[in-house]
C-alpha cells in the first residue's frame, strides 16, 4: 500500500524458568493506523503494566514517538512471562523499530532491566542464571542493571555491561558511550571467603560425643538430630557446622548463587562464596519451606542447597510442614507443579535438627521434669517415624556442668576438623567417580552391597542389633552408610566391628526416647 509505514525490529531478553534462563524474543512492529500500544505473548500482570512504564520512560528520556500503531510480541507465546525484567528490552525494541538504534547492534545481545518512569534502570532478580544460560546458547553481550552487573560478570566469557538509564543503553548500542564491561576477580572473591561471624568449634566446651557425631555427619553429608535439655549447646553446635565443611568449588558456588539470584538475595554480591546456613522459624509455612507461590521462587530447602538446613525446636514445627521434607531428602530436589509450567529446584542440603526431649525440656531428669509419660510421648510423637528414619545420626547433647564450662583445656578448632572431613570427602569422591554419587549418604541399596561389604563377624553384630532394636530397612541401610563414613575417617577400606558399633550407637536414641 503506497505511503504505508512498516517497521520491525527484534531484541532478545530472557525469563527465569526453574534455575535456568529461557531466551525470549522481543519483537516490535510499527505500522500506520489508530495510535495504539499493544503487548501480546501470554503475559503476566507485571509484564502488561510494562506498557505504561515504557511509554512514559521513553517520553521522559526525550524520545518523541510518532502516533503509530505499536505491537510488541514476547516469544515463545506458550510460556507465561512474569516480572519486570522485560521493560528495558521492550523499550529498546521499539526504539530500534523507529530507527534510533541500528538493528545489527542487537544481534548476540541480551537485555534485561526494569524501567522507572524517569528512564532510570532498576535491579531485577535472576540475572546470574539468565546470563549463564544465554552464554551457553551463544550470546556474547549482556546489558543489565548496574546493581546486577557483578552477578553477570562472573560468567566466563560474558561481556556484561552495567547501565543506569535508558539513554545510556541507547548510547552504548550506538557505540557512542564508552561503557566498559564489568570485571570480577573470581580468585579474589574466594580469597576473602571469611565468615561474617567469626565462629569456631574451639569455642564449644565439652560435648565431645556431639562434636564427633557432627564430624561424621559432615564427612558423609548425613542428616543429624540432636536431643538435649535447653542450654546444652545444640544451637551453638549447629551454627558452627558450615565452618567444618570443605570450601566451595567454583561450580558449587555458581549453583548456589543461581538460586540466590532468583530469590533476590544476592545483596550486590557477585557470588555466594560460603556454604549456606538456613535456620527458618518454626512458624514457617509449607510454601516458604519448599518453594512456590504465585510467582514460583525457591524455598528454604533450596536456599540451603550444598549447605545446612537447621530446624531448631523440631517438634514445634507444624507436622504437615516438616513432613514435606521427606521427598526432597530422598530426591535432593523439589518439583513444584503449576498449571502453566513445572519448576524444579535443587535441594541437596544437610538436615540438622535440634529438639528438647519433652515440652519442659528436662526429661528424663525427674529432679527437673514434671511431665507425665503420656505428655512426653505426645510431645515426641509430633515427629513421625518416617521422618525420624531419615536422620542417619541421632545424638544426645548432655547438660554441661560447671567444671566443663570453666576448663582451660584447648578445644579443637574448626580448621583441624575440616582437614579430616576433607580427606574423608576426597576418599568418597575417588571411590564413586563417574557414578553421580558424591557422599556416602547418597548410596542406594544396590551400591551399599558393593561398597559396604561386611565380614561374618560384622554381619552377626548388625543382625543382632537389627532384631533387638526392631530396625526398619531404611534404618539398617543408614547404619551401614554411617559405618562406611566412620571407616573413611579412619582411612580404612574395610568396615570393622568398631565402625558398626559406633554407627549403631547413633540409632540408640530411637530406643531411649521413641521405644516401647
Amino acid at each position: 500500500m503506497k505511503g504505508a509505514v512498516f517497521m520491525f525490529s527484534k531484541a532478545f531478553s530472557a525469563a527465569v524458568h526453574g534455575i535456568d534462563g529461557l531466551i525470549v524474543s522481543v519483537e516490535a512492529d510499527i505500522s500506520d493506523g489508530l495510535p495504539l500500544f499493544d503487548m501480546v505473548g501470554y503475559l503476566g500482570s507485571e509484564v502488561k503494566e510494562a506498557r505504561e512504564r515504557v511509554r512514559i520512560a521513553l517520553k521522559n528520556s526525550g524520545y518523541m514517538l510518532p502516533a503509530k500503531r505499536i505491537t510488541v510480541n514476547l516469544s515463545p507465546a506458550d510460556i507465561r512471562k512474569e516480572g519486570t525484567a522485560f521493560d528495558l528490552p521492550v523499550a529498546i525494541a521499539i526504539l530500534a523499530a523507529f530507527g534510533y538504534i541500528p538493528e545489527e547492534s542487537l544481534k548476540d545481545t541480551l537485555i534485561i532491566g526494569e524501567l522507572s518512569l524517569n528512564g532510570n534502570i532498576n535491579k531485577v532478580n535472576g540475572v546470574l542464571p539468565i546470563v549463564y544460560s544465554a552464554k551457553q546458547q551463544g550470546f556474547l553481550k549482556f546489558i543489565v542493571p548496574k546493581e546486577n552487573a557483578r552477578e553477570g560478570a562472573v560468567v566466563c566469557g560474558a561481556q556484561t555491561y552495567g547501565v543506569t538509564s535508558l539513554n545510556e543503553v541507547v548510547s552504548l548500542l550506538n557505540n557512542n558511550n564508552q561503557v566498559e564491561p564489568e570485571c570480577v576477580d573470581i580468585k579474589e572473591l574466594f580469597e576473602h571467603n571469611e565468615m561474617a561471624e567469626n565462629i569456631d568449634f574451639s569455642e564449644v566446651a565439652g560435648q565431645m560425643a556431639a562434636k564427633r557425631a557432627i564430624e561424621i555427619a559432615v564427612s558423609g553429608m548425613h542428616n543429624i538430630l540432636m536431643i538435649g535439655p535447653p542450654g546444652s549447646g545444640k544451637t551453638m553446635l549447629a551454627k558452627r557446622i558450615p565452618s567444618i565443611m570443605p570450601e566451595l568449588t567454583f561450580e558449587e558456588s555458581m549453583e548456589i548463587s543461581k538460586i540466590y539470584s532468583i530469590a533476590g538475595l544476592m545483596d550486590n554480591k557477585a557470588l555466594i562464596s560460603k556454604r549456606p546456613f538456613r535456620s527458618p522459624h518454626h512458624t514457617i509455612t509449607q510454601t516458604a519451606l519448599t518453594g512456590g507461590g504465585r510467582l514460583p521462587k525457591p524455598g528454604e530447602i533450596s536456599l540451603a542447597h550444598l549447605g545446612v538446613l537447621f530446624l531448631d525446636e523440631l517438634p514445634e514445627f507444624q507436622k504437615n510442614t516438616i513432613e514435606v521434607l521427606r521427598q526432597p531428602l530422598e530426591d535432593k530436589s523439589v518439583t513444584i507443579a503449576r498449571l502453566n509450567a513445572t519448576y524444579r529446584y535443587p535441594a541437596g542440603f544437610m538436615l540438622v535438627a535440634a529438639m528438647n526431649p519433652c515440652s519442659c525440656g528436662y526429661y528424663p531428669d525427674r529432679n527437673k521434669c514434671n511431665c507425665s509419660i503420656n505428655l512426653v510421648k505426645r510431645y515426641l510423637n509430633r515427629i513421625s517415624q518416617s521422618l525420624l528414619d531419615r536422620f542417619d545420626i541421632c545424638i544426645e547433647a548432655l547438660q554441661m556442668n560447671y567444671k566443663e564450662l570453666q576448663t582451660e583445656q584447648k578445644q579443637e578448632s574448626s580448621d583441624d576438623i575440616r582437614r579430616r572431613v576433607s580427606i574423608a570427602r576426597e576418599i568418597q569422591l575417588k571411590r564413586y567417580e563417574g557414578q553421580k554419587i558424591w557422599f556416602n549418604s547418597q548410596l542406594t541399596p544396590r551400591s551399599i552391597k558393593k561398597y559396604c561389604k561386611l565380614e561374618p563377624k560384622e554381619q552377626s553384630l548388625l543382625e543382632e542389633a537389627f532384631i533387638k532394636m526392631n530396625l526398619s530397612a531404611r534404618a539398617y541401610h543408614r547404619i551401614l552408610k554411617v559405618a562406611r563414613t566412620i571407616a573413611d575417617l579412619e582411612g580404612s577400606e574395610q568396615i570393622h566391628t568398631k565402625h558398626i558399633s559406633e554407627a549403631i550407637c547413633y540409632r540408640s536414641m530411637d530406643q531411649k526416647y521413641w521405644g516401647e
